[in-house]
């Protein structure tokens, strides 16, 4: 269920590169978001989950709107937000989580092309990035016919529990319900933050 974690920061070669070096694994380019002015690298955190470190793609233009996941205002890398992966088609999982109170937003097309020309093409909402959500309640994605990243990326971490706290905890764990298996993942009471713990080569992580 839980399809990636989003690492935004300011410079992802920098990023990628101390992720390589300080976890001891691969890191591999994904692309280029057009128009949205970012893209990013990835790794496999295990099964069906991946890291993707996103910022800014110098070879685009500025954007004339924010660039995603407030990269533009990040002065160092930060996990920032999550992405799930629901068991059911996006449009009934949003009407199920409205009904809860909470709205995830539209659905929005996109794509990006792989280095070796394979174009992805998803569905996704928008995280929710502001109080009192803060990231902690996933955006939602569709794959659609593309085939998923995971199968192209290096396994040499693997995500051992993705930590939530927010301010309505049962709310969020109530969300959680309609989108899948949770079994990686605790939810705490609290003002909102996210964190997770990953196993890897070198001396367990805390993004």
């Amino acid at each position: 269920m839980i399809d990636h974690l989003v690492l935004a920061t300011p410079d992802v070669d920098a990023t990628a590169a101390a992720v390589r070096a300080g976890w001891g694994i691969e890191v591999v380019a994904g692309g280029s978001h057009t128009g949205r002015g970012t893209r990013n690298e990835l790794t496999g955190l295990g099964g069906s989950t991946y890291l993707e470190i996103v910022g800014p793609d110098a070879a685009q233009p500025d954007p004339p709107f924010p660039r995603p996941f407030g990269v533009d205002d990040l002065p160092e890398a930060r996990l920032v937000a999550w992405c799930a992966r629901p068991t059911r088609p996006l449009p009934e999982v949003l009407a199920a989580v409205s009904a809860l109170g909470l709205d995830l937003g539209p659905v929005t097309e996109m794509s990006r092309a792989r280095p070796d020309g394979v174009e992805l093409r998803w569905q996704l909402t928008f995280p929710l990035l502001g109080a009192p959500n803060e990231g902690t309640v996933p955006f939602l994605i569709d794959w659609l016919d593309s085939p998923h990243p995971t199968a192209s990326l290096p396994h040499q971490a693997s995500l051992t529990t993705l930590h939530l706290v927010h301010p309505q905890a049962d709310l969020l764990r109530a969300v959680l319900a309609e989108l899948g298996d949770t079994a990686t993942i605790e939810v705490h009471q609290g003002p909102a933050a996210l964190w997770a713990d990953i196993t890897t080569p070198n001396d367990p992580v805390r993004l």
